[in-house]
């Protein structure tokens, strides 16, 4: 068996011509989208990440403002946010991550409004994604469950979540939870970790931690989604062993190549209807 390879950059491009549409339509009534993103970090992923969308948003159409924070302090943060809140014409807030260390991050995501929240990342918002009524999910977590859900649908499926985090992991199995999939999460404490990832007919993996996933941990055929973005050896890889997992899987998301660019068009989606809800 070879797994069908799930082909992110394909899929983005198709949905950044709907999107395209829609941008032109707002445009055409006055309301332009507008995308703010606040730059407090000298981490190369995230210079790599704010490029990529930069790049699609010029494509579709949608103008990008990037605020550079130099050592910045949570008020400053914080009022930016405030700032950006009542700015008719911004009609989507971004952070990039990570925030510095001394960031207090509980205060900045209290401070991200639900409504231009656009990834996902405020209190607010992660709020009502519990309660079953998102107003933003996390780009990264829509973006894998709609490279995943090319296959088939989640509804009744056995679903593994590998990885926790408030950005990913947990955002995920909730998503995934509301589409009627069986879900279970595993992470650092898991006991026998390969016995519950071979259960998985679904199984996304998103820790940070490059080939942490073998072929001895996949099911037979199962649909395997890497969302990891390591380096390891010069090279962008993810959290699973791709080489050896392509060979029992059914499918399996490549990295680079797959999730990330599919996330840069989910967000910019996510702007866009921002947008289009705040003129309605």
């Amino acid at each position: 068996m070879t797994a069908r390879r799930l082909d992110g950059k394909a899929l983005a491009r198709e949905r950044e011509l709907l999107l395209t549409e829609r941008v032109s339509k707002c445009i055409a009534r006055g309301a332009a989208p507008r995308l703010a993103v606040a730059v407090s970090t000298n981490d190369p992923s995230a210079r790599v990440y704010l490029a990529a969308k930069q790049r699609v948003a010029e494509r579709v159409g949608i103008d990008v403002l990037v605020r550079p924070m130099s050592s910045p302090s949570t008020e400053e943060i914080v009022r930016l946010i405030e700032e950006w809140t009542h700015d008719p014409e911004i009609t989507g807030i971004i952070l990039e991550s990570p925030l510095p260390s001394r960031i207090d991050t509980a205060a900045v995501r209290r401070a991200l409004p639900a409504a231009k929240d656009v990834d996902g990342a405020g209190e607010a918002s992660l709020g009502r994604l519990i309660a079953g009524d998102p107003g933003f999910p996390p780009a990264t977590a829509e973006a894998a469950l709609s490279l995943a859900e090319t296959v088939r649908p989640l509804a009744g499926r056995r679903v593994v979540v590998l990885g926790r985090s408030l950005v990913v992991g947990r955002p995920l199995a909730i998503l995934a939870t509301a589409r009627d999939a069986t879900v279970t999460v595993c992470h650092s404490k898991t006991h026998d970790l390969a016995r519950q990832t071979r259960e998985a007919e679904v199984l996304f993996v998103a820790v940070g931690r490059p080939g942490l996933v073998t072929g001895e941990m996949v099911h037979v055929g199962a649909t395997v989604i890497d969302i990891g973005i390591n380096v390891a050896d010069g090279r962008i890889v993810g959290d699973v062993d791709a080489d050896a997992v392509a060979s029992i899987a059914g499918a399996l998301s490549p990295v680079p190549g797959g999730v990330g660019p599919l996330t840069t068009t989910v967000l910019l989606e996510h702007v866009v209807q921002a947008t289009e809800r705040a003129t309605v």
